[in-house]
């Protein structure tokens, strides 16, 4: 760990306590979890047993709902900071340790709205079973016609009618919806469409998940992987109605919510993702460095090419969890809307770093790195999908760009100052 920024001495023994948590319980516990799940239609009924052992002793070791920031009451008292360096810690065994600890997304991503936004109602039937691990949850934001990369395309509709809103659209790639757990959906979607800003036209709105007009289609897969039982899935609203009383926060505040719902569940994302790149490395270390792998006389690591790029690996991997831990930093100081830029390069760069430490470690594992005996092939398929979910590169890179390029007026300003200064210095006869 860099010493660089300031980490309580509470988070460094909870660190302690997950390290050991994660190597000793949950790293053991991933063949086992794959197994539970189960096959054909059970794997969308089925909910490992393992997981709910590991869930009650992550309880017992105090190990629970770390996520939520010392700004909500509901929350441990960490920093954003602080949780990003446990976060990466979860993220070596990204598909058992984030739910043993309840801090999986998109849970998290639901409970900060609720907590937030929630009024005391809605937080004491969604947000304290969540809280609680009894129940699970799912966002429904992007939708299978448009665009969602850009929240003001979306054609979901949320009409009030009387009492009630009645929601009509057609989502996929909905997270955590496959889950026979899911109990609640926060929807996205267009209560306002002739609003003059298309920043105010957006809604969100609680809907049960046994409320009728809501058909799960089905499971999506990606690269083969169907993520089961949470799935990411295909989901239609038909005439679906809820009480006025499941909006949250007021009609037109959705693209408001959301924005700050994403910015520090991408950091999450990403600094799981550097446990996903150590444990990568790790990976690609064990293998180059065994003695029985040998080719044309030497081991695998006594190659050139091999050594540097393990090297690489190290090398980006230091840097690309800095520019993490700054981002999770400056949300901490100026919240996550004063710190779009830093999350803008940390959502870049984070996941193709990633992509490029898998790459290489595949190509050393030669066809084993691609099989199912090794996590990089499922890693891999997690680290492409980093750079579309939560936002594609491109729409961070324009984003990042809008940051630097408004700075134009100030650094010509700056130069002409410069050049005053220069030609002063010139007529004076170079006296300072």
């Amino acid at each position: 760990m860099t010493s660089i920024f300031e980490i309580s001495p509470r988070c460094q023994e909870l660190r302690k306590k997950l390290i050991d948590f994660v190597e000793n319980d949950c790293l053991p516990a991933e063949e086992i979890y794959e197994n539970q799940v189960g096959t054909g239609d059970k794997r969308w009924t089925t909910t490992p047993p393992i997981m709910e052992e590991l869930k009650a002793k992550a309880k017992s070791l105090g190990l629970w709902n770390l996520f939520l920031s010392k700004s909500y009451p509901e929350g441990p008292g960490l920093t954003n900071l602080e949780y990003a360096t446990l976060c990466e810690i979860c993220g070596r065994c990204p598909r058992v340790a984030p739910e043993a600890l309840n801090c999986s997304a998109p849970d998290t991503g639901n409970m900060e709205v609720f907590a937030k936004y929630g009024t005391p109602e809605q937080k004491q039937k969604y947000l304290v079973p969540l809280m609680n691990g009894e129940i699970r949850s799912a966002f429904a934001m992007t939708e299978i016609a448009v665009s969602s990369s850009d929240a003001t395309n979306i054609e979901t509709s949320i009409e009030r009618v009387g009492d009630h809103y009645i929601i009509n659209g057609h989502k996929w790639w909905i997270s955590g919806a496959g889950d026979p757990r899911c109990k609640v959906y926060l929807v996205m979607g267009k209560s306002d469409p002739n609003n003059e800003s298309k920043y105010r036209q957006q809604s969100l709105v609680i809907v049960p998940s046994d409320t009728p007009g809501l058909e799960v289609v089905r499971p999506m897969t990606v690269f083969g992987y169907d993520d089961a039982p949470e799935g990411h899935c295909e989901v239609k609203f038909t005439n679906v109605k809820v009480p006025v009383s499941n909006i949250v926060a007021g009609e037109g505040r959705g693209f408001e919510i959301i924005q700050g719902r994403l910015g520090p569940g991408r950091i999450h994302h990403c600094m799981r993702a550097i446990g996903m790149a150590e444990r990568t490395l790790d990976t690609m270390i064990a293998r180059v460095t065994d003695p029985s792998r040998r080719t044309f006389g030497r081991v695998l690591a006594r190659h050139g090419t091999v050594a540097a790029d393990v090297a690489k690996i190290r090398i980006e991997i230091n840097a690309a969890r800095l520019m993490v831990l700054a981002a999770a930093d400056k949300i901490d100081k100026s919240n996550a809307k004063g710190a779009m830029r830093d999350i803008a390069m940390a959502k870049v760069m984070v996941p193709q770093t990633l992509q490029r430490a898998l790459d290489l470690a595949i190509q050393a594992h030669g066809a084993a790195g691609l099989s199912q005996d090794f996590p990089l092939a499922r890693f891999y398929a997690g680290a492409r999908t980093l750079r579309i979910a939560d936002g594609p590169d491109e729409v961070h890179m324009q984003q990042l760009a809008r940051f630097e390029l408004m700075r134009g007026e100030e650094i010509r300003e700056k130069n002409k100052a410069i050049e005053t200064r220069r030609n002063q210095i010139i007529d004076n006869g170079s006296k300072l």
